[in-house]
């Protein structure tokens, strides 16, 4: 990773002042403490609710399942009983459908690592109802630790872009498309310090 972001530094230099100062992209580095399946829920979960939310209410579908969220356990639960821990309709639908493509063995959700073309992946998951680019590039990124995710449509992302390059427009997604090209093959870590420049902004340490 230090080679990694050495590399950034040149691609895009405006990132070398922050990469020096901040803490080490973690991505592809940390041990996962979830099985593939639960981090996707996961994701499914926290989309557009803020951290604490999410958190408490997927806190909430870990005691429904007993201890731990697995497909089967999944499809046993009633809608009813998802509504009454926060899960809304939508998604109870996302997870289920999720669930049962795991179950039988459309999604290989436990080995998908193994494949290694991202735009397969990408493409495999998002045929699932619910599940949209935004959540599978959270998972692709933070999951599978994909080294060349560009998830501009995430608003941090381009804040923390706007940051680092002192612009004081805000850059919509398709302008960040056009820029990440520069970036490959490592523009999921490049994503992760626009992560950490908003962080930064706010005071956090990480």
């Amino acid at each position: 990773m230090r080679r990694v972001v050495a590399q950034v530094s040149v691609l895009d230099k405006k990132f070398a002042p922050l990469i020096a100062r901040r803490p080490l992209c973690t991505i592809g580095r940390n041990v996962q403490t979830e099985t593939n399946f639960e981090s996707l829920v996961s994701s499914v979960i926290s989309q557009q609710l803020a951290t604490k939310a999410a958190d408490t209410i997927h806190a909430r579908l870990v005691l429904a399942c007993k201890g731990q969220i697995t497909p089967r356990k999944l499809v046993k639960l009633e809608d009813s009983e998802l509504r009454v821990i926060g899960v809304s309709g939508a998604k109870a639908r996302t997870i289920k459908g999720l669930s049962a493509a795991v179950l039988d063995r459309t999604i290989p959700i436990e080995r998908i690592d193994e494949i290694h073309d991202d735009q397969e992946i990408f493409e495999a998951l998002t045929s699932l109802w619910g599940i949209g680019r935004w959540t599978v590039e959270m998972f692709m990124m933070f999951q599978l630790g994909r080294l060349d995710i560009w998830p501009t449509g995430d608003l941090a992302v381009r804040r923390g872009w706007d940051i680092v390059h002192k612009n004081s427009d805000e850059t919509q997604a398709k302008a960040l498309d056009v820029h990440g090209e520069k970036l490959h093959p490592y523009r999921s870590v490049v994503a992760w310090y626009c992560y950490q420049a908003v962080h930064e902004s706010r005071g956090l340490d990480y």
